[in-house]
Parts: C-alpha cells; structure tokens; sequence
C-alpha cells in the first residue's frame, strides 16, 4: 500500500475500521495481486481496467465500481444500501446482516475472477 493508501486507512474512524477492514480482507482473499491506489480520494483495488471503490463516510463504508446489472441480486436482498447512483453503502449495523459470501459477489462483480 502506498503511502497516501496508508494514510487514508490510518485516519478512518475506529468505529468504521474494522468494516473497512472485512472489506478489505475479502479483496485481498480474491484478489491478493491487486494494486490500491488513491482514486476520487479513497482507496481503489485495480485489476487490469476493472476498479473497486471502497470509501469510509460519516455513517460506514462505501463500495461502488460495477455495473448496475452485476449486482442485482444484492439490491434485491439489501435495497436499503443501495443508493440512487448504485453505490452499496454499509453502516456497522446494516453489515451484520450481509454475508461475506454476499460481499465476495460485489467483489466479484467489480473486479472478476
């Protein structure tokens, strides 16, 4: 992880890090070659072209680079962390109830095999 990574992942909230770190744990588990840049200021896992948002705000975690279609089945599950623009957004409470399997598939549908 590079340094502005680190420093992104150093300043987030106690009450949200272990969240961001499920999250990305699981990344790492598909995904262990994965490069993390800083993109629109947050943490990107990149494979090839493909690109995973994972961004901490006020209330949780963000997670977005899919297309709509791809995670369909997760919106259907979970309509309530779906935001009008797709991106899936996890507070500590709500993350509970999803599975890890469920966010292997978000992973999954952002960056693939």
């Amino acid at each position: 992880m590079d340094a502005a990574v680190q420093a992104y992942v150093d300043g987030i909230d106690p009450g949200f890090r272990p969240l961001f770190d499920r999250v990305h744990r699981l990344i790492r588990e598909q995904h262990p070659d994965a490069a993390v840049v800083l993109s629109y200021k947050m943490p990107t896992y990149v494979v090839g072209t493909r690109r995973l948002h994972v961004g901490v705000w006020r209330h949780g975690v963000s997670l977005y680079g899919w297309g709509q279609e791809a995670v369909a089945a997760f919106t259907a599950r979970h309509p309530e962390l779906r935001t009008s623009k797709g991106t899936i957004q996890l507070r500590p409470a709500d993350a509970a109830a999803v599975s890890d399997d469920e966010l292997r598939s978000l992973i999954h549908a952002a960056l693939g095999d």
